[in-house]
């Protein structure tokens, strides 16, 4: 008798529980069914443009069937290059991670400097200006001119190329700092560090948070587009050889991969941002 009143008293503390998580639920499941249903509409046709006959694109069921192996077992290491998608993505990542790590701290850097200094400004601002509009590609043979190596060079193009929105967000961010903030620093008496500690750092914190988003971004395509042409393991190695192999059922997947990938990439630092500013 007093284990079937414990049975019961667990059932009964079980339902307000199940109760509370129900609505939640209830609530995802309304969230996520546009995309779902969205997602289901593309495959659908592109399942009806590239199933017909003839057809130069591989269908969802091709690609499958094709590539099935790749998509259950991207981890696979059989020696040289080749590797699964897992462990050509994690070298890209690691290139990526040294690339844009050194282009948020110079990027911070250089903008706080150009932002804080008119003569700064007007000595490096159209120097950025005109350097920003080169193509990623086209630092590639100077980078390999400069370095004689395929690592350092794919992660100076990484530098390049999303150094210069984080140096532009940050400086707009300075100069954006609110005329009161100024004046209140001023009435009492902070200066250096703490000025910048307290005052101008987390006013400009969300300009340079969107800095990171794009460079992030920028980092992402600018290393597929270099491996592309330096070879070695990596994403961009990956498509670009599976395309000489005529393997377009494993280059659809590669891109399915580096699609996902750079979005959880914007997330995290979209998510960094959010606990920086505190969702300012």
């Amino acid at each position: 008798m007093s284990i079937t009143i414990a049975a019961r008293g667990h059932l009964s503390a079980a339902r307000p529980a199940l109760g509370a998580l129900w609505p939640a639920l209830v609530r995802a499941g309304r969230a996520l069914m546009p995309l779902l249903v969205m997602l289901v509409l593309l495959v659908g046709l592109w399942q009806l443009a590239a199933g017909r006959p003839g057809s130069a694109l591989p269908a969802p069921t091709k690609v499958w069937a094709d590539s099935s192996d790749l998509i259950i077992h991207p981890f696979f290491d059989h020696g040289g290059l080749d590797k699964g998608l897992g462990l050509h993505l994690f070298a890209s990542l690691q290139r990526v991670a040294v690339g844009f790590a050194l282009a948020a701290a110079g990027g911070i850097g250089l903008g706080l400097l150009v932002g804080t200094s008119q003569i700064a400004m007007r000595g490096l601002d159209p120097i950025f200006q005109v350097l920003r509009t080169v193509p990623p590609l086209a630092w590639l043979p100077i980078s390999l001119a400069a370095f004689r190596e395929a690592q350092p060079s794919a992660i100076f193009v990484i530098f390049i190329t999303a150094v210069w929105p984080v140096i532009i967000n940050t400086a707009v961010g300075v100069r954006a700092v609110p005329t009161d903030y100024r004046n209140v620093a001023r009435v009492i008496r902070l200066r250096g560090a703490k000025y910048f500690l307290r005052i101008l750092l987390p006013a400009a914190a969300p300009f340079i948070f969107t800095g990171l988003r794009i460079g992030i971004g920028l980092s992402w395509l600018a290393i597929i587009a270099a491996e592309m042409l330096i070879g070695g393991v990596g994403i961009g190695f990956f498509i670009w050889d599976a395309w000489n192999s005529s393997n377009i059922s494993d280059i659809v997947v590669a891109l399915l991969y580096v699609g996902l990938v750079g979005f959880i990439l914007d997330r995290l630092v979209a998510f960094a941002g959010h606990l920086v500013t505190r969702g300012t």
